[in-house]
């Protein structure tokens, strides 16, 4: 396998197309039109998540892994959000792509099918329980302070048209908005029928050799195991004497600690900083702040939706 990660004045070809994008998604935070532009490298690595399922964690693993050093770089620099249409213009996003002479990592939170797939593009999934993933969605929305940059999206748009939906202050209201119980109005594109959509789709192309899923939970609960079957996937040597310093970097306590040189500009757009954004990384604090009747709700539509295997899988990282 060649180095990847060095910088090489004859770079291999392109990697060739697999599968076109099967659809186009147009919404207040996304535009799947902007990887239209994008040309592939053999070894990018598209970190492709669903929101709050471990996105900005997974891009510090990575990004340790390929400068095989703990010191803290910034995230969304190093590793850009492309179908972010509510940031930056693509054209800006895609120049900083293409100056970059390291191996590659780039941002998504499209559903696989939304995306163009390449065949030497290592593509990682990250997943949680859906519960997790709302509550930590919960707190990221009270704290977002851009949302007028979402509604100027949405109102640029002929196929949104409107403001973004406003979240509500408690989970349990929030809950209802998410699942879509008050109706479309109030559910924005973050929601748990995109959720089932997006889980569906990587779990589908499980098998595809440059598809590598991880769990939220195995994360938490064996790091360093995690970590190295990262680096196996990534065809990514590290020396035994800096792995350490490697897996302690990625733990949650450090990445709170470096998180101002991680998110250098997150205090412009969220109350609390990176603080605020690196939250509290803690599992089902929805048994707390949901009844008995919302938690049924969502298994009930989740085994509904998901196949078994799947809905086992998000729900406790192991198989079935």
């Amino acid at each position: 396998m060649p180095d990847l990660n060095s910088s090489n004045p004859f770079p291999p070809p392109a990697p060739a197309l697999k599968r076109s994008a099967a659809r186009v998604i147009r919404t207040w935070h996304m535009d799947s039109r902007r990887w239209d532009l994008y040309h592939p490298r053999s070894g990018d690595i598209v970190v492709a998540t669903y929101p709050k399922c471990g996105t900005t964690w997974m891009q510090r693993i990575v990004s340790l892994l390929i400068f095989q050093s703990p010191e803290p770089r910034p995230i969304s620099a190093m590793a850009p959000w492309i179908d972010a249409r509510f940031l930056i213009p693509v054209k800006d996003d895609l120049a900083r792509i293409e100056a970059q002479d390291h191996r590659r990592s780039l941002k998504s939170h499209l559903p696989l099918d939304a995306l163009p797939f390449y065949d030497a593009v290592s593509y990682i999934h990250v997943a949680r329980d859906g519960l997790d993933a709302f509550m930590s969605w919960h707190n990221h929305s009270l704290r977002y302070k851009g949302n007028e940059l979402l509604d100027a999206a949405g109102m640029a748009d002929s196929t949104i048209g409107r403001p973004y939906p406003r979240v509500a202050a408690t989970p349990q209201e929030f809950f209802q908005d998410w699942m879509g119980v008050t109706g479309a109005d109030r559910q924005s594109d973050v929601s748990a029928a995109d959720f089932f959509d997006t889980e569906k789709s990587y779990w589908n192309a499980r098998h595809e050799p440059n598809m590598l899923l991880v769990h939220y939970n195995n994360l938490s609960a064996d790091l360093d195991g995690e970590m190295r079957r990262i680096s196996n996937f990534l065809h990514i040597d590290v020396q035994e004497k800096i792995w350490p310093n490697l897996v302690n970097a990625a733990k949650f306590e450090s990445m709170r600690r470096d998180g101002k040189a991680l998110l250098p500009n997150i205090d412009r757009r969220f109350v609390g900083g990176h603080e605020g954004f690196i939250n509290s990384g803690q599992n089902e604090r929805w048994r707390e702040a949901l009844g008995s009747a919302d938690i049924a709700h969502y298994r009930d539509r989740a085994a509904r939706e998901l196949e078994p295997e799947l809905a086992h899988w998000l729900q406790t990282g192991s198989s079935a």
